[in-house]
């Protein structure tokens, strides 16, 4: 594969997979899934996952900071106020400033409410935090998050944990045309070929957690993901062949019998 780095808030990746760290069986399925999708960051939802208490077993001890850039994420809840104080209480606590937001409208579908998505990342932003947002497949709104400070624009392919795959890739397409940042899927993803579509839309990256964790083998899919993600990259950039009506030989019609 060619040199094709990623640059995320001045941070370069060699992965443009990002993966989760719910649902697993384990913490420690957790890392060997994380090392086999050969990623380099994971999301970690700060409600949800024993980062501290030593009674319990912690995530920090399977999936090392050391080794992968921890995303702090805001899973969970529902207001900006709540979004900007969860993050603000993780730079203090961990001294992150990486964060993914999300502020969520409703449990049924766990949709992006868009208003107060904006409203928590102009907050934010004006904190010093560097932000990657996850956010509807809106091109207007993402426009917005984009000239509010965001590092990282992460439409949703479908409703989160749906595994319902890209659902409308003209929009996402519209995104990843006018942003100046990367662009990262961000849920709905439920097998390979959904993240090898994403990629060859000309997204910079995928991030998933239940495709993962909630496969039958989840460290082979793992390498699914792995592959999907760098053979859809490759496509982008190679440029596919047009579409045509009709059929058209391979071989020259020149030179025949």
């Amino acid at each position: 594969m060619t040199d094709d780095t990623l640059i995320i808030a001045g941070r370069a990746f060699t992965s443009r997979l990002i993966i989760g760290t719910g649902k697993y069986a384990s913490y420690a399925q957790n890392a060997e899934a994380a090392r086999a999708a050969g990623a380099e960051m994971v999301t970690v939802a700060l409600r949800r996952v024993n980062l501290s208490n030593p009674d319990e077993d912690r995530l920090t001890d399977h999936v090392s900071p050391d080794e992968f850039t921890y995303l702090p994420n805001t899973a969970g809840c529902y207001t900006a106020d709540e979004a900007v104080r969860t993050l603000r209480l993780a730079r203090e606590a961990g001294g992150w400033d990486l964060v993914k937001l999300e502020v969520l409208a409703d449990q049924k579908t766990l949709y992006p409410d868009m208003e107060a998505t904006l409203e928590a990342a102009k907050a934010l932003v004006a904190d010093g935090f560097q932000v990657m947002v996850y956010c509807s497949d809106d091109p207007v709104y993402a426009r917005k998050l984009e000239d509010a400070g965001c590092c990282a624009i992460m439409p949703l392919g479908s409703l989160i944990g749906s595994g319902l795959g890209i659902q409308n890739p003209l929009n996402i397409r519209l995104i990843v045309e006018q942003s100046r940042v990367p662009v990262i899927v961000d849920a709905g993803v439920g097998t390979a070929s959904d993240a090898a579509v994403a990629m060859e839309i000309g997204c910079d990256g995928v991030l998933m957690n239940t495709a993962i964790a909630e496969a039958q083998d989840p460290i082979r899919m793992a390498r699914a993901m792995k592959h999907a993600v760098i053979a859809g990259r490759e496509a982008y950039l190679a440029g596919r062949m047009s579409k045509k009506r009709y059929a058209d030989p391979s071989s020259p019609l020149a030179g025949l019998i």
